[in-house]
């Protein structure tokens, strides 16, 4: 084992469940969160417990419930570039990023295992044939100090028997005073004034910076960006993420083993323990 335990959320804060716990799969059903108000469902769960309390641009969202109540959500997504999909052999209509996987601090250790292998079925019921997502092994601190984010490296995809492929593009970071990342998807928001730019400069000014100044009809927010950046957020040098494929159907797995572009490597040996990344 890498991590001693399973990583867990509840309104925005990490914790573990101990390794070796069993799910009781009577207790817990999966499916699809369809219809209307689906991405406001999903949303509003994976906000709530989520440190990044951020949704990505989802395709498919798939609960955990139990009794009922949503204890679970996978957020499948389309990336911010579509050269991320470009890693599976397969044409990008049928490629989905797992975006989020969001379980609340109850659900036992092996959830996680039990739920993504049934989110897989449905995604092939759907016609998707592959999906990639990253472990994010970079912790994340407030100003103050307290850890956000304690980082992980993806056992969960390794129990799922995903393929390990390398680490995504380095790149620098934007981290606000409490930890969370201010990306540069959200600061091209603000340039362009496309939706949710609102929302996006108001985190700015609700951090402390100076509000954008109205020049004429409008403020110029690609000249005042800078500065509410400057003022109120840090960076921070990331390694790049770790890359995990999975395929979906025999004939995409034996593709993505035998990828030549993106090649099986041998899952890192991090060691790592749970109880030292507790805040």
């Amino acid at each position: 084992m890498i991590v001693d335990g399973a990583q867990r959320w509840r309104a925005g804060r990490a914790s573990y469940r101990p390794a070796g716990e069993v799910i009781d799969p009577r207790r817990y059903e999966v499916a699809a969160i369809d219809g209307p108000g689906a991405d406001n469902i999903a949303r509003a769960f994976v906000v709530a417990h989520h440190y990044s309390a951020s949704y990505p641009a989802a395709r498919e969202r798939i609960g955990l419930y139990r009794g009922g109540a949503l204890v679970g959500v996978a957020v499948f997504s389309h990336p911010a570039q579509d050269k991320v999909l470009g890693c599976l052999p397969c044409p990008k209509t049928e490629a989905v990023e797992l975006g989020r996987l969001v379980l609340l601090d109850d659900v036992p250790a092996n959830g996680e295992s039990w739920f993504i292998a049934r989110a897989f079925a449905e995604l092939r019921q759907r016609g998707y044939a592959g999906v990639v997502s990253f472990a994010d092994p970079v912790p994340r601190s407030a100003v103050g100090g307290a850890v956000v984010f304690p980082g992980h490296l993806g056992i969960i995809y390794r129990a799922s028997n995903a393929v390990y492929t390398g680490l995504a593009t380095a790149r620098t970071l934007r981290l606000l005073p409490d930890g969370r990342v201010f990306s540069e998807r959200t600061r091209s928001k603000i340039r362009a004034r496309e939706r949710g730019w609102r929302h996006a400069v108001d985190q700015l000014v609700e951090h402390g910076a100076a509000p954008p100044e109205r020049t004429g009809d409008a403020a110029d927010l690609a000249a005042w960006l800078p500065g509410a950046l400057k003022q109120v957020t840090r960076t921070l040098k990331h390694t790049g993420n770790l890359r995990y494929l999975f395929g979906l159907t025999p004939g995409m797995k034996r593709l993505v083993a035998e990828s030549t572009s993106y090649p099986p490597q041998p899952y890192p040996r991090v060691q790592i323990s749970a109880a030292s990344l507790r805040p």
